[in-house]
């Protein structure tokens, strides 16, 4: 087992990289030259609990992430609460500018085409659901994935039930089935 010092110097360069620092900009951020910076990140010294915290707040994680084994994928639950709040307003701007498009579209085709074109909210649920696939793919959990995916297929199934209604294609809805089996199938497979 790695000492606390190699975890910290560990997760202190990766932060940094990850957040496309130079020793020197980090120092200048933190007041520190870029010698001591290179020190710690060695493992030869380890910064003072204050200047720790001060990293920690820096970088949006808390104290605990900074002294964790592991990747940051599994580090993730040590974020600070504003990370967590920022990234879900982040998505959550994503998923409304789909519902402005809509209402856009909406309005356009009643003004210029004098056409109540009202299924666009409709199709607007599975885009917004594409777009929340893709942002909890990169900041979510994991089992979110497979609730969007199944609000995906049967959102999508009505949209085109709703489009094309006069046509009575109720059937598309079977097509549902084997999709939503496969999806909860895919849900109890385990990470490697």
């Amino acid at each position: 087992m790695k000492s606390v010092k190699q975890i910290i110097a560990k997760n202190l360069v990766e932060l940094r990289k990850f957040h496309k620092l130079t020793q020197m900009e980090l120092g200048e951020k933190l007041n520190y030259s870029d010698k001591a910076i290179s020190r710690w990140e060695q493992g030869e010294t380890m910064p003072d609990i204050d200047v720790l915290c001060q990293i920690a707040d820096l970088y949006g994680v808390s104290f605990e992430y900074l002294i964790r084994e592991g990747s940051m994928q599994e580090k993730r639950a040590f974020m600070t609460k504003k990370e967590r709040e920022n990234k879900l307003t982040i998505s959550l701007l994503a998923i409304s500018l789909v519902w402005f498009l809509a209402t856009i579209i909406f309005v356009y085709s009643n003004l210029i085409f004098e056409y109540n074109f009202w299924q666009v909210f409709i199709w607007a649920i599975p885009f917004s659901m594409i777009v929340a696939i893709v942002f909890n793919s990169i900041w979510g959990k994991r089992k979110y994935t497979f609730w969007f995916i199944s609000i995906l297929v049967w959102s999508a199934l009505a949209s085109f039930y709703l489009q094309f209604f006069e046509y009575k294609i109720w059937l598309i809805f079977i097509l549902g089935a084997p999709v939503q089996i496969a999806v909860i199938l895919w849900s109890t497979m385990k990470k490697y």
